[in-house]
């Protein structure tokens, strides 16, 4: 509780909105790149504290949400089959696909299966006999790790029914891809603090170098939230732009090697399908093809190249993962799409924009 209360302190967050306002920053935009720091933002009404000239925008940061309907539709195939028990994090359950949902799939007989760590998923593999388990790989760099290691020990003891349909994504690069397209102007990147302690805050020295935007990664209670906003804003008025960790009791300069290696091993870099960003290079992972008895595409002989399923008309998920559009700009916010009946993954996920603002709303 000591920690919770110093990073929550009341007077401490009155002093960081004041030194904020007092920096009186130009206007800038702050797009922050991670699910968690964005249910923060609404559930302590953080925006509501910043002068006007600062407005906080969400980006792909919510592994889910970015997941293209390609792999879902893919996954979902998986599910169907009679062998297959289908194993994925809850969040993937209700996202829906072109035609069905992993929820609705198992409503119809699907064996599919909700667990919180890939080593269940092995588990269920040991229990499941001859019937094949798959499990659906999605997220950032912070559970690729843990997902090699499961790969690892399933060849290592022998376990021939285990396989992963790799869905891993990479943040560094889809920066990169933002700043690059189409994406509003961006005046600082509130960077996470999950996958920074995974690779480190060096790796996003070439974004503020090359693009001269201002990087500060971040922790995620509201004093750690203000002040990262407040170095942001100081970077902007000074003119520089430069990557900053404000989350240093997590994150170091090379990250957590050994997390890297493990993920190193059994992952190689791929071109990337991304939800509202299309195809970005080198910004995914693939099993490695001394490993390609774990790896589902293959196991099961599925399409790499499959066209992309279009999305609904009128859903604004990609253009809010963009940062173009918030939430209740999408027509079917709040009314057709909600929690209990979602339309589009940034309502499913917990870490989803809509699924933030429809909680906890978002005007300032």
């Amino acid at each position: 509780m000591r920690f919770v209360d110093e990073y929550r302190d009341p007077e401490r967050v009155r002093t960081l909105v004041s030194a904020i306002r007092d920096e009186s920053p130009p206007p800038m935009t702050i797009m922050e790149v991670c699910g968690t720091h964005t249910m923060a933002i609404g559930r302590f009404g953080l925006r509501r504290l910043l002068p006007p000239q600062i407005r906080l925008i969400s980006g792909p940061g919510c592994p889910v949400c970015v997941t293209p309907q390609r792999d879902i539709d893919s996954f979902l195939s998986l599910a169907g089959r009679r062998e297959v028990t289908a194993v994925t994090f809850g969040d993937m359950l209700r996202v829906p696909g072109s035609a069905s949902s992993l929820e609705a799939a198992r409503a119809r007989g699907a064996d599919v299966r909700i667990v919180y760590c890939p080593t269940d998923a092995l588990e269920t593999a040991r229990r499941n006999g001859r019937k094949e388990t798959v499990f659906f790989g999605v997220g950032f760099e912070t559970t690729a790790p843990g997902v090699a290691l499961t790969i690892s020990a399933a060849l290592r003891e022998g376990i021939g029914n285990f396989s992963v349909y790799c869905a891993h994504k990479l943040v560094p690069p889809a920066l990169s891809a933002l700043l690059s397209g189409d994406a509003p102007v961006i005046g600082g990147f509130l960077l996470p603090g999950h996958v920074s302690t995974i690779i480190g805050s060096r790796v996003y020295e070439p974004i503020a170098r090359d693009f001269g935007v201002p990087c500060v990664i971040s922790g995620f209670e509201p004093v750690d939230i203000l002040q990262s906003v407040l170095m942001l804003a100081r970077q902007v008025k000074g003119g520089r732009a430069e990557v900053e960790n404000q989350y240093r009791r997590a994150v170091t300069p090379n990250g957590n090697l050994a997390a890297q290696e493990a993920a190193a091993a059994v992952f190689e870099t791929c071109d990337a399908d991304w939800r509202g960003l299309g195809r970005i290079p080198a910004s995914g992972l693939a099993v490695r093809q001394e490993y390609a008895l774990c790896d589902a595409r293959v196991r099961f002989d599925l399409a790499h190249d499959a066209p992309e399923a279009p999305a609904l008309e009128g859903c604004l998920c990609g253009e809010i993962l963009k940062g173009r559009s918030d939430p209740p700009d999408c027509r079917f916010f709040g009314t057709s799409c909600t929690p209990a009946e979602p339309i589009g993954p940034c309502m499913v996920s917990s870490e989803g924009a809509c699924a933030a603002w429809y909680r906890y709303g978002g005007e300032p």
